[in-house]
């Protein structure tokens, strides 16, 4: 309960923060350059030119504090020992090409990324045709939507119910070897089988994202001309042939911008890996890894702060790509 209301001022002292600054910011900034006055368009011109600061300045002090002085911290701590009291230079990296977990970590990400973006892409723009062409389609969306409004954590928790495991004879609490016992197979540890678990926590990645990804590409099918759609169906084309041939390029800059922001999310996962197996059993990933080394046991900054800086550098490319792309759906 105490969450609750903490969350709930929150909220509030937010919104009417931004409120108060809005007004007040506005407020100060007329009075120091009053809009009358035998000055008034000289006044005005300076006021123009301030005001939209006034607006980015919070915008930029927060992410001055939160993005780049992090970013500063930890390419410095990368460069220190374990406790940052010597400078080891690039040894951290070096450690880093010859750690097996580290190899292992790099692998599985690069598997994710393979995996995850195309199924989450793919699921969501079958979801997002279908559902545009039946009656219950928005039923449809909401529910296939819902997994969004779960967090990883919780996601984790449940599918790791579904995968959960119990020695023969007795009742399986785990719906996947429920359904396996069923019929007439042996339950099995499925978090442990190497390499399929990798898949199995991919599956709860995808389930997530999918949502995510039919509601940007349904908004993006219905955006398209209904003249181009009309004018193929009159040449004889078939409904296959009208969406591969004439929806999916029309929507391709938009299917890129989903896959890209969900290469983003898979680079990054942590929650799924550290709630379900935590890394072992071949599932190590690099967030996982880089909380294994900052937080557990004797943490040792200077590797931890490696890994984070090498994630840094995987994420920014495919993030400078991602924005850049958008901004020309915009225009």
């Amino acid at each position: 309960m105490e969450l609750f209301w903490l969350a709930i001022s929150t909220i509030a002292i937010g919104v009417f923060g931004c409120v108060a600054w809005f007004w007040g910011s506005n407020m100060v900034l007329d009075m120091i350059y009053p809009p009358k006055g035998p000055n008034a368009g000289d006044n005005i011109r300076k006021a123009n030119q301030i005001r939209p600061w006034l607006f980015l300045g919070p915008a930029i002090l927060f992410l001055t504090m939160y993005l780049v002085y992090p970013v500063i911290d930890s390419l410095w701590r990368s460069l220190h020992n374990s406790t940052g009291s010597r400078f080891v230079g690039v040894d951290n990296y070096t450690w880093l090409l010859g750690d097996g977990k580290f190899r292992e970590s790099m692998r599985n990400n690069m598997l994710w990324l393979l995996v995850v973006p195309a199924l989450s892409t793919l699921f969501g723009l079958i979801a997002a045709q279908l559902t545009d062409r039946i009656r219950w389609g928005n039923i449809g969306k909401s529910l296939i939507f819902m997994p969004m409004a779960i967090s990883f954590v919780g996601a984790g928790v449940i599918w790791k119910f579904i995968y959960e495991f119990r020695a023969e004879g007795e009742t399986q609490i785990g719906l996947l070897n429920w359904i396996v016992t069923r019929l007439g197979g042996d339950p099995q540890i499925w978090l442990t089988l190497i390499p399929w678990n990798n898949f199995f926590l991919m599956i709860v990645l995808v389930w997530i994202q999918t949502g995510f990804a039919m509601v940007i590409l349904s908004a993006a099918l219905r955006g398209i001309p209904e003249e181009t759609i009309e004018a193929a169906i009159l040449d004889g084309a078939s409904p296959l042939q009208v969406f591969m041939k004439i929806k999916v390029p029309q929507i391709m800059g938009t299917i890129a911008v989903v896959w890209t922001t969900i290469t983003i999310v898979v680079l990054k996962v942590f929650d799924i890996v550290f709630v379900m197996t935590n890394g072992q059993w071949g599932t190590q990933v690099l967030a996982n890894l880089m909380y294994d080394w900052m937080f557990r046991g004797s943490p040792d900054y200077g590797r931890g702060s490696a890994i984070a800086i090498v994630l840094m550098i995987l994420v920014t490319p495919i993030m400078v790509w991602n924005i850049r792309n958008a901004r020309k759906e915009v225009r």
